[in-house]
């Protein structure tokens, strides 16, 4: 078992400066866990946490079910790779993959096995001999996380492995540790600040600001269910749009005034929106729920005027603006759209989201919590 548990983990650094600031996460066994947020909420320095390589200010760490507070790197049985590969330029594959191996004095023929089998795994067999400088981005990248799989460690923890290759390798990388995760049957936790990474790769995400975990769960989940608006934006792509609208009541429903369209929300939203009325809310709708009708439609039209087309091969994004707000749309390429053109949506409101405006959490977390 490999189960890692952070109860109430805090980092403070000189100054009160909080970092991490009551960290509650559980990775349990064999799960692919990405904690992902924008530079400097705190993602990397959990996880150096966990690796021992910071010290916890708070809290308490366990790996399975042991106390690690003050357990050194060394001895915590985990393997982590890093952003920028850190493999020895002098060394050749074989012998960056094999270096802990030696450090730890197991036996040559082990050493052997398992190196070979790693680069098996990681289709590195015919590198071993060659120096990092000899590689590729991607070949090195495989190189250090092979160099973590030959420890056997009861859990790989990875910083950002993957920002320094290119787009295409990228996605090819996503796949191959995804498959990876499954052959080896492993507990990992990613750190990133790319949430289609987070998205595609992970069976539980963890999303943090300044230094505050927002919300945990399924990818999925959290891209239906987001518990406040930073979450609903971070996740999705393009993000989340968020219109101001006054939440207003006439002949006895419940609407929505944005100034130049009105809107009449789900029905299952209703009961939820009633307490707000007569205040502004943030009303929110990814950019794939709003659906191109070409004819205003007789009830819930939202008019905008097209600011910039962006052709993407299998689909569009528009961006749009009402008189006064922005908005970008995920639809369908053979559309002859263009800047400048006025044209009407329509959005799917069952899948609207509904944000206080002071507090920007989820009006309908209510809702949101029976969905679990």
């Amino acid at each position: 078992m490999a189960k890692v548990e952070l109860k109430g983990i805090s980092k403070v650094y000189e100054g009160q400066v909080r970092a991490v600031d009551n960290a509650n996460i559980v990775v349990e066994d064999k799960e692919f866990v990405v904690l992902v947020g924008p530079s400097g909420c705190g993602k990397s320095t959990t996880l150096r946490m966990v690796a021992g390589l910071e010290d916890i200010s708070e809290g308490e760490l366990y790996i399975d079910g042991e106390l690690m507070n003050d357990v050194p790197p060394k001895d915590r049985n985990i393997a982590m790779v890093f952003q920028n590969y850190a493999l020895y330029p002098h060394m050749t594959v074989y012998d960056n993959m094999a270096f802990g191996l030696r450090i730890k004095k197991v036996e040559k023929s082990e050493i052997d096995r398992r190196v070979k089998d790693a680069a098996r795994i990681l289709d590195i067999e015919n590198f071993l001999e060659r120096k990092p400088k000899a590689l590729s981005g991607g070949q090195r990248q495989r190189v250090a996380v092979g160099r973590a799989i030959v420890r056997n460690p009861k859990v790989f923890l990875f910083d950002e492995p993957l920002s320094n290759l290119d787009a295409k390798l990228r996605v090819q990388m996503r796949a191959e540790l995804s498959d990876l995760h499954l052959r080896l049957n492993a507990t990992m936790i990613y750190v990133t600040h790319d949430q289609v990474e987070a998205m595609t790769m992970a069976n539980k995400i963890v999303v943090m600001k300044d230094g505050k975990i927002q919300q945990i769960g399924s990818p999925l989940f959290l891209y239906n269910h987001p518990v406040n608006k930073f979450v609903a934006g971070f996740i999705g792509s393009p993000p989340m749009n968020f219109l101001s609208v006054k939440i207003v009541e006439k002949g006895g429903a419940v609407v929505l005034e944005e100034g130049t369209f009105e809107i009449k929300p789900a029905p299952e939203h209703v009961e939820y929106l009633k307490k707000y009325i007569g205040k502004e809310v943030f009303f929110g709708i990814r950019p794939e729920d709003l659906v191109f009708t070409g004819k205003p439609a007789a009830e819930n039209n939202i008019p905008v005027e097209i600011s910039v087309v962006e052709p993407l091969g299998a689909d569009i994004h528009l961006w749009l603006k009402t008189k006064t707000q922005p908005l970008v749309a995920r639809t369908e390429p053979h559309h002859n759209f263009k800047v400048g053109d006025t044209v009407n949506f329509t959005p799917h409101l069952d899948k609207a989201r509904y944000f206080d405006k002071e507090t920007e959490l989820s009006i309908l977390a209510e809702l949101d919590a029976a969905a679990k």
